[in-house]
């Protein structure tokens, strides 16, 4: 068991969020940024919803009670709406009505002081679904020997307005990735290929555009979430936190005078 040293960012939602651990991955890129500062914890179940996940939660996010020797969660993201979206009869399919209830109610968890989870350091960024092109989809599904699933673009936009109306009543900031990933496309179906890996899945390989560079829907995801923490929550910024552990060349000094190496708040103290 990992010393209680570095406080985390936890990241929660669905297979997207899951699969954030490949390469170019969500929480990857998230780890590199936080490294020595924040550890980043994926929780992302595949195929779930948001009413399997709220049992979950209860089970994995610690009782207020137990939280002061433990980590600090200093940043909770949400991600669901994607498998939320499915059209009925599917199983993973929730009512929009229910849908926003059960967001609401996983902000609340934290943010409530009534609440056993009830976490004031934690600060809470909503995520909505991504754009869904159901054509790729279905020809990955069958092509792995599937069935077609009812998916929709309408019905992923339809709960990405949702988390967004969430976030207002709530006073959390959204990260919109439906409409930063539908634009980035240039509003044309087809070419959500170029940002999802499957018709469902944010791309985390990409591809090189003229410049070399990288556009991918990982990257309108990541740059979205580090917008939103630079406007909200600025203090946990990754440009704004020094080293938990001294950089090497201030334990060298240290060193030579003979000075114990502690930790140290990873929070610049002006």
């Amino acid at each position: 068991m990992n010393a209680n040293v570095q406080d985390v960012v936890v990241l929660l939602g669905d297979s997207i969020t899951e699969f954030g651990w490949d390469p170019h991955g969500l929480s990857q890129r998230l780890a590199q940024a936080y490294a020595r500062k924040f550890d980043v914890i994926n929780r992302g179940f595949s195929g779930y919803n948001t009413e399997w996940i709220i049992p979950v939660f209860e089970q994995f996010f610690a009782k207020s009670q137990d939280q002061a020797h433990l980590p600090k969660v200093q940043l909770l993201t949400i991600w669901f709406g994607a498998n939320d979206a499915c059209i009925p009869p599917e199983p993973q399919h929730v009512p929009l009505d229910a849908f926003t209830t059960n967001l609401s109610k996983l902000v609340n968890f934290v943010k409530s002081p009534d609440s056993p989870y009830y976490s004031p350091s934690t600060r809470v960024v909503l995520i909505t679904p991504p754009p869904v092109y159901s054509k790729q989809w279905n020809e990955t599904l069958v092509g792995q020997g599937g069935e077609p699933q009812g998916r929709s673009l309408d019905s992923s936009h339809r709960y990405a307005e949702a988390v967004k109306e969430v976030g207002k009543k709530e006073g959390v900031p959204v990260v919109d990735a439906w409409t930063g990933i539908w634009e980035a496309a240039g509003k044309v179906e087809e070419a959500l290929r170029k940002y999802l890996s499957d018709g469902l899945h944010v791309n985390a390989n990409g591809y090189a555009d003229r410049n070399f560079g990288l556009t991918f829907g990982t990257q309108v995801v990541y740059d979205g979430l580090l917008k939103a923490i630079s406007e909200n929550y600025p203090a946990i910024h990754p440009e704004a936190l020094q080293f938990v552990f001294a950089p090497f060349d201030e334990v060298q000094e240290s060193q030579n005078r003979s000075e114990t190496l502690i930790k140290r708040n990873a929070f610049v103290t002006k």
